[in-house]
């Protein structure tokens, strides 16, 4: 799962299997699988971002965000 925020400064986590389409409208909004549009704060090209580290994490065991998220 990655954190985002939404347009109403709510952290939330989103299930990024679930995640079908990223688009900025001029928001970002996120499509899910099941139909469900979620429009969140950060652009598109984080959204992105947000996910590769994600996958590779799932396939390297590495994740740069990881490292943040403990010393918080």
């Amino acid at each position: 799962m990655i954190k985002l925020t939404k347009l109403n400064g709510k952290v939330f986590a989103v299930n990024v299997w679930l995640i079908e389409q990223v688009e900025e409208t001029p928001d970002t909004m996120i499509t899910l699988n099941n139909g469900k549009k979620v429009i969140v704060k950060e652009r598109m090209q984080e959204v992105i971002l947000l996910c590769k580290e994600f996958y590779a994490h799932m396939h390297h065991g590495t994740h740069l965000e990881a490292k943040k998220d403990v010393s918080q």
